[in-house]
C-alpha cells in the first residue's frame, strides 16, 4: 500500500486472504487462490428499487459478499465500512441479520435478493445460494445427471449438514468457507470462496425453509410466490443459454421432478413465511417493506464501543501479558528523536526503524521454542532451539503499521504479510472495517499483528476479533506497538487475556479526542509525510488517537 492522503485507495486485486498464491472479506474470496471481490457489484449509494434488471448469466452457484466500493482500472476504493460486530469483551455482541428467500425454480429468488441488496445501503452483505451446498454425486449419480434423470429438486440432493455449519458460523460473525457448484458438469469445483464480514446475509434456495434446523437460523422469512407459466419459460432460457442443455431434457426434468418437488417440498413451506412476495423483483411494495424492516432490526443491534473503551478498566495495574522493551539508554535516546516535534522527516524514519528492529527482535523472544541439536562444521554437536510451529505470519494495521513490515521482513525470512484497514467512522466515532488480506491457513500460523500506536485500542480490538473469527488461536497472536497508552493496553489485555502485548513504551494518558499524551504525533503522516485532509482519520493507532 502506498501513502496516499486517504488510505481508502488500495491495490486493485487481492481482498480478505490472498497474497500472491496465497490469496477472505471482508468479504468472498477461494481458499485456492482466487480474488475474493471477483464479481462483485459496484454499488455505493442507497440505490432505489426500480424495475431495470440485468439478465442473469452464470453457470456455477453464486454465494458472495456486497462491501460497498468503487472500482477503477488500477484502485479499489471502500467508501463504507463494518462497524463493531463485538462488546468491549471482545466477545461478538451482535449477529448477522439472515433473511431466507424461498421458492420455486426459476421464480426470481436472485433477482428479489439483488433488488434488496441494492436498496439496503448497508456494508457487507452477502448472499449465499442453496446451489452451492448440492452433495458430491457417484458416479451413478453423474451418469443420471448427464441423461436428465437425477431429482436436483428432492431434499436429499442437498448437503443440509454442511449448510447448517456454514450458516450457523456466518451468522456469528464467522469466516466460512464455501463450496462453489458448477451446473455445466454437476460437481463441485476444487476452489471454496471464502466469505466474511456478514451484517446481513441473503440465504436463498428452492428448499430454504425445507430443514427445521435452518429455520432456526432465519430472522426473517420471504417466500416468492411466481406463476408457474413464467417459471418454466424463465427456466427453458436460463437452462439453454446459461447451463448448455437442450429444451427436450429441460422440459423431461421439469415434469418428472421440478414440478412435482414444487408442489410437495416447496409450495407446502409457504405457511412458515413471514411475507410471501407475489411477482418476485417486480413487487416494489413489499421489497420497500422488507428492506423498512430490516434496517428496524440493525438499528436495534448498534453498539458504541469507543465510548466504552474510554471510560474502563482505569485505574488498574498493567495486565501480565504486557512487556515493555527496557529503557535502555539508547531506546530512550531514540524516543527522545522521535518524540520531538522539530526531528525532521529523515531522522524521524531513521530513527523509527531502529526501534521497530529492536521491537521486532525483542518480540521473537516470546514465541516457543523447542530444543534441538545440529552438527557444527569441526563435527560437535551444538545444542540449540528451533521455532515449536508452523509459521509465523505478520499482519499490519494500515496505515502505519505498514511501515513495521520492513524490520519483521529483516527478521523473519520469507515471512507471509497480511493488512488490515481500519478507519473512524467521524459521525459515530467509531472504528469501522474497511479491507483485508490475510494469507490462507492463517489459522495455523503465529501472527505478529502491528501498528506504530495505540491509543483507547480500539481499532487494535477490532484487528484482534478478525484473526479470531479467522480461527487463529488467541494465545497465537501478539501485538506489537512502537507506543501504547494504558488504555489500550487493558482494552486489549480484558477483552483478549492470552494476547501477547509488546511495545517499547507505555504513556499514562489519553485526552478527550484520544490523542496519547505525551504521545508521538500522528506517526502515519510524520512518516510519510502526509497531512490528512480535516474530513477523515485513520484507525486510532496510526492517528495516536
Amino acid at each position: 500500500m502506498e501513502a496516499t492522503s486517504s488510505d481508502k485507495k488500495l491495490e486493485e486485486g487481492r481482498t480478505d486472504e490472498g497474497m500472491g498464491d496465497d490469496r477472505a472479506m471482508l468479504r468472498s474470496d477461494s481458499g485456492s487462490g482466487d480474488d475474493s471481490l471477483d464479481g462483485l457489484s459496484n454499488r455505493v449509494h442507497r440505490c432505489p428499487l426500480t424495475p431495470s434488471l440485468s439478465p442473469r448469466k452464470r453457470t456455477t452457484s453464486q454465494s458472495k459478499t456486497e462491501p460497498p466500493l468503487l472500482r477503477t482500472n488500477k484502485r479499489t476504493i471502500y467508501t463504507a465500512g463494518r462497524p463493531p460486530w463485538y462488546n468491549v469483551t471482545g466477545t461478538t455482541f451482535k449477529e448477522a441479520f439472515v433473511i431466507g428467500l424461498c421458492g420455486g425454480s426459476a421464480s426470481g429468488k436472485t433477482t428479489v435478493a439483488n433488488k434488496i441488496i441494492e436498496a439496503l445501503d448497508v456494508p457487507w452483505v452477502v448472499l449465499l445460494s442453496m446451489d452451492s451446498f448440492y452433495k458430491v454425486l457417484n458416479k451413478e449419480e453423474q451418469e443420471l445427471a448427464a441423461k436428465n434423470e437425477y431429482n436436483f429438486d428432492h431434499p436429499d440432493a442437498f448437503d443440509f449438514e454442511l449448510l447448517v455449519t456454514v450458516l450457523r458460523k456466518l451468522k456469528k460473525g464467522k469466516s466460512i468457507k464455501v463450496p462453489v457448484y458448477d451446473f455445466t458438469s454437476h460437481c463441485r469445483r476444487k476452489e471454496w470462496k471464502t466469505v466474511y464480514g456478514a451484517n446481513v446475509v441473503i440465504f436463498e434456495g428452492i428448499l430454504a425453509f425445507a430443514n427445521k434446523e435452518l429455520l432456526k437460523l432465519l430472522d426473517m422469512k420471504v417466500f416468492v410466490d411466481t406463476d408457474s407459466d413464467i417459471r418454466l419459460i424463465r427456466r427453458l432460457k436460463r437452462d439453454i443459454s446459461q447451463r448448455g442443455r437442450d429444451i427436450s431434457g429441460i422440459i423431461k426434468q421439469y415434469n418428472k421432478f421440478v414440478k412435482p418437488a414444487f408442489e410437495q417440498y416447496i409450495e407446502p413451506t409457504v405457511q412458515v413465511a413471514d411475507i410471501v412476495v407475489p411477482r418476485g423483483g417486480e413487487n416494489f411494495v413489499a421489497l420497500d417493506l422488507i428492506v423498512q424492516h430490516v434496517h428496524s432490526q440493525l438499528e436495534k443491534r448498534e453498539i458504541n464501543v469507543r465510548s466504552a473503551l474510554a471510560s474502563a478498566h482505569q485505574g488498574q495495574p498493567l495486565p501480565k501479558t504486557l512487556s515493555v522493551m527496557e529503557s535502555t539508554p539508547q531506546v530512550r535516546g531514540m524516543h527522545t528523536i522521535i518524540r520531538n516535534k522539530e526531528t525532521n522527516r529523515d531522522e524521524f524514519i531513521f530513527y523509527s526503524k531502529r526501534l521497530m528492529r529492536l521491537l521486532i527482535e525483542h518480540a521473537l523472544s516470546f514465541l516457543p521454542l523447542k530444543p534441538v541439536s545440529v552438527e557444527t562444521p569441526q563435527g560437535g554437536v551444538y545444542e540449540g532451539k528451533r521455532l515449536s510451529g508452523n509459521r509465523i505470519t505478520g499482519v499490519s494495521i494500515l496505515r502505519a503499521g505498514e511501515t513495521m513490515e520492513q524490520a519483521l521482513m529483516a527478521v523473519c525470512k520469507d515471512i507471509r504479510l497480511g493488512k488490515i484497514l481500519i478507519q473512524t467512522n467521524h459521525d459515530t466515532g467509531e472504528p469501522e472495517l474497511h479491507y483485508l488480506r490475510l494469507p490462507k491457513d492463517i489459522s495455523e500460523d503465529y501472527v505478529i499483528l502491528m501498528d506504530s500506536t495505540v491509543s483507547t485500542g480500539a481499532a487494535a480490538l477490532m484487528a484482534v476479533r478478525v484473526l479470531l473469527d479467522h480461527d487463529v488461536a488467541e494465545d497465537k497472536i501478539f501485538l506489537l506497538s512502537l507506543l501504547m497508552a494504558e488504555m489500550g493496553v487493558h482494552s486489549v489485555a480484558y477483552a483478549f487475556p492470552k494476547v501477547r502485548i509488546i511495545t517499547t513504551a507505555v504513556d499514562k494518558e489519553v485526552n478527550d479526542q484520544f490523542h496519547i499524551i505525551p504521545g508521538i504525533g500522528n506517526f502515519g503522516d510524520r512518516y510519510f509525510g502526509t497531512d490528512a485532509p480535516s474530513d477523515w482519520c485513520e484507525s486510532d493507532e496510526g492517528m495516536d488517537f
